[in-house]
């Protein structure tokens, strides 16, 4: 178990994955975000329209680098290769690195990295959901992603021998 699993309160499988990434490519990870609340901070928040409501996941860091990362579950289509992001989402996120002058990176499931600007530039308006909260998202084709690797540096070696 990694320290960041003993310090998690709340939390899933996709987020703990992202944080076992980075722990392995030599990052600091801690939890923020509603997954620090309580059970009733968090259920009253999501009746708001609070800013608060989109505050990032994760915070990274390594060396003088520091991230904040929102993990994105489940939000990428595998018939249509596109990523779905919350509209709401991406302002609260633009907002937020432009206020405290750090980078708001996407992690789905696949690993694949967004941030919010490159979700409004290169994302297309999307339909609202019928499931959910029924909010309006940007799709963005996962070919417009960033590899995880790239932006955060490679894993361990898988230790197998390349072909001669």
């Amino acid at each position: 178990m990694t320290s960041f699993q003993h310090r998690k309160v709340v939390g899933d499988a996709h987020e703990e994955r992202v944080a076992e990434e980075l722990v392995l490519r030599g990052w600091d990870v801690s939890a923020w975000g509603q997954g620090v609340l309580t059970e009733a901070g968090r259920s009253a928040l999501r009746g708001t329209d609070s800013s608060l409501r989109w505050t990032p996941d994760l915070v990274a860091a390594k060396g003088s680098e520091i991230f904040l990362l929102d993990r994105k579950s489940r939000m990428t289509s595998r018939a249509t290769h596109r990523h779905a992001v919350e509209r709401a989402a991406v302002m609260a996120h633009l907002q937020l690195a432009a206020w405290m002058q750090l980078p708001v990176c996407y992690v789905f499931d696949n690993l694949d990295i967004l941030t919010p600007y490159d979700v409004l530039v290169t994302g297309r308006p999307g339909p609202h959901s019928v499931r959910g909260s029924g909010s309006a998202y940007y799709l963005v084709p996962t070919a417009r992603s960033l590899a995880f690797d790239e932006v955060f540096g490679a894993g361990p070696s898988t230790g197998r021998l390349g072909a001669a």
